[in-house]
């Protein structure tokens, strides 16, 4: 498969996630506002603008975040590289250069998806039903990734796929787990608070893992929660569970066994998903939760890095589209 082909599939899939994202993000902090109200210093539009990454780039065209500037920056504004309306930009000219490698029924709901979010941005009546719209945004979303699982070919092209939404979603939900923890309480005599268990109940219906945490654990407990969107194998959205799936697809494309590697790709992502093997989250919160996600971060932006060298470098013209990556 040429470099550009590779490069192009694997971001068309990782915006496409990330568009999921944001939506997802934003849809449980309208709810989350409503809950703990919206001012002061429970105010939660400053935190998920910090999650995304594009503070600076907020506060230079909006300035004080407050709900309705908030989501107009992180839903319909193109000077935001990483907005849902610019991240379905992003995904749908990609797809569009390797149509010869997707299915039509993917480029088909792709544009749908794409047109969907355009016409919303014109639309002034969209705020009246602002829960509905990030609903259709996810349902978009999920939709998509089910007709390319069902439609395309798992060859390289399906693994370059699927490893770009995996590091997205590994990235997004570690994201969110951080700012909870080192933003959004303001002191620790509100651990353990109505407040608390909110929030925390806020930030597992993000990446909808409610269920299946209240199905494992019952009670809200932070540590818990912490543990199991980090280090779970088996819920879709725990950090552990991308990266080991993402490894799958990785070394599929490369051909090398597990527990080996040929490329700095495989060495940085494989060294990865074993420290997360090997952890446990007493370790974790001894360590301070900021830190090992802060790091955590910065491997896997490591990891993005060396994928790209082994993978896309070669490419001839453009500049590389891991200028978008956070």
């Amino acid at each position: 498969m040429l470099s550009r082909t590779a490069d192009s599939i694997f971001w068309m899939s990782r915006y496409i996630e990330r568009a999921e994202n944001v939506a997802r993000f934003i849809d449980v902090n309208m709810q989350l506002a409503m809950d703990v109200g919206g001012g002061g210093p429970r105010d939660q539009w400053a935190p998920l603008v910090v999650t995304t990454g594009d503070d600076e780039l907020y506060t230079e065209l909006y300035g004080e975040p407050d709900q309705q500037k908030a989501i107009e920056f992180l839903t319909f504004d193109v000077r935001n590289p990483n907005s849902i309306l610019s991240c379905l930009m992003h995904a749908r000219e990609n797809a569009r250069t390797v149509r010869e490698m997707i299915s039509s029924a993917m480029w088909e709901e792709l544009n749908k998806f794409y047109l969907m979010v355009r016409s919303a941005k014109s639309n002034p009546n969209v705020w009246d039903s602002a829960y509905e719209f990030f609903h259709e945004v996810k349902l978009a979303s999920h939709l998509l990734e089910g007709i390319t699982v069902a439609t395309m070919s798992h060859g390289e092209a399906w693994h370059f796929a699927r490893m770009g939404r995996l590091l997205e979603r590994a990235d997004k939900t570690s994201r969110i787990l951080d700012v909870k923890y080192y933003v959004l309480l303001p002191t620790v005599d509100e651990v353990g608070t109505p407040l608390d268990t909110v929030q925390w109940s806020a930030l597992l219906e993000s990446a909808s893992a409610l269920e299946m945490y209240r199905k494992r654990f019952g009670r809200i407990m932070p540590t818990h929660v912490a543990d199991f969107l980090i280090l779970d194998r088996e819920f879709p959205r725990a950090m552990h569970f991308c990266l080991i799936k993402a490894e799958d697809s990785l070394l599929a494309i490369t051909g090398v066994q597990k527990g080996h590697f040929h490329s700095t790709a495989e060495k940085r992502l494989g060294r990865l998903r074993s420290q997360l093997d090997y952890t446990q989250i007493g370790e974790i919160i001894e360590q301070g939760m900021h830190e090992f996600i802060d790091a955590f971060q910065v491997q896997l932006n490591l990891v993005g890095e060396a994928i790209h060298e082994t993978f896309f470098a070669m490419r001839p013209v453009g500049q590389s589209q891991a200028a978008f990556q956070q």
